[in-house]
């Protein structure tokens, strides 16, 4: 018995492979970059996705240091908390529990004044260090140091420059016949502290990127645009910002999400205080995490809430950037 073969007829789209041989195919294809992948994958997904899921999980119930599994001595207690739902985003956002709006403001003003400052004083000096100039490299040097020097090292050595009794500053202050100021004491004075060291600490990554940015655009146009007789304003608008815009829209995203969780500044510098004054959302959920009775699922909560409200804002962020980019004529 012999069998035929059916063939598509001449001109016929051909038919696509089914998908478990077209997974097949690439599995066989792509091998080496699925191996090199998986490890990765691997490891994200314990040290991010678990505990993300975990997070949301323990956002939806009533889990606190009181009824949560622990060990006392020999004895093993069991966990008795409850699956409450979405009581404790009602709550947070309803404003019942009273913490959640002022922090967000605070978090807000922060993030706003400390990225507005990293990009504005990070391109100042990248356009300084993108001319000739004499020594640059030292410059360069000096001024990524702080972007090199860890966090909380920072905060501490600001400690000891912004403390009320022998601190630097306020000895400098004194020396110039001003009285001294309670930098980290005070709501409003530790509010503009933790910003400065922020920006202090921020404006080296900025000026690298933006630096990095400055020497792709091409001569050539600022060229023509001088021979056009436009100042040097307008060839930093019409030039200079047009071709950092690809750079500028990564590092201000960035920038937004690392201080909108900036934790390390404010826990080491001030520690939320003084009052909760400098407490950010981030903050706040930690110490709802470990500080006193553990409310774990009030800082899950706010855990949830922050990561919710960054996607949405990288979201509507880049759909922005976007629609920027169709408009410019090309």
């Amino acid at each position: 018995m012999t069998t035929t073969t059916v063939r598509p007829p001449v001109g016929a789209a051909p038919q696509p492979a089914p998908p478990r041989r077209r997974l097949r195919d690439a599995a066989s294809k792509h091998w080496y970059a699925w191996a090199m992948v998986t490890p990765v994958v691997l490891v994200l997904a314990v040290l991010v996705l678990y505990p993300l899921v975990q997070g949301v999980y323990l956002s939806l119930t009533n889990a606190n240091e009181m009824n949560s599994a622990r060990t006392i001595g020999a004895n093993e207690v069991e966990a008795t908390y409850e699956f409450v739902g979405l009581d404790n985003y009602f709550a947070v956002l309803s404003g019942e529990e009273g913490a959640f709006y002022p922090r967000l403001l605070w978090t807000l003003v922060w993030t706003v004044t400390c990225v507005v400052l990293h990009y504005s004083l990070g391109l100042g000096l990248a356009l300084l260090l993108n001319r000739a100039l004499r020594g640059r490299s030292v410059y360069r040097m000096l001024l990524i140091l702080p972007w090199a020097v860890p966090p909380f090292v920072a905060a501490f050595a600001w400690r000891l420059i912004l403390n009320n009794d022998g601190g630097v500053l306020n000895a400098v202050l004194n020396t110039l016949g001003f009285d001294s100021v309670n930098w980290l004491g005070e709501p409003l004075a530790a509010k503009i502290s933790v910003i400065m060291v922020n920006v202090w600490l921020g404006v080296p990554f900025m000026m690298v990127a933006l630096l990095g940015g400055l020497q792709t655009v091409p001569k050539e146009l600022y060229e023509a645009a001088e021979v056009d007789g436009a100042s040097p304003w307008q060839r930093f608008r019409a030039v200079t910002l047009p071709g950092l815009r690809p750079v500028s829209g990564t590092v201000i995203l960035l920038g937004t999400i690392w201080t909108f969780n900036q934790f390390p500044v404010i826990a080491m510098l001030t520690g939320g205080g003084p009052g909760g004054a400098t407490n950010i959302l981030v903050t706040e959920a930690y110490e709802r995490a470990f500080q006193g009775i553990r409310d774990y699922a009030g800082a899950a909560t706010y855990g949830a809430i922050i990561a919710s409200m960054l996607v949405v804002f990288a979201f509507c962020y880049r759909q922005w950037l976007d629609r920027q980019a169709s408009e410019v004529p090309s």
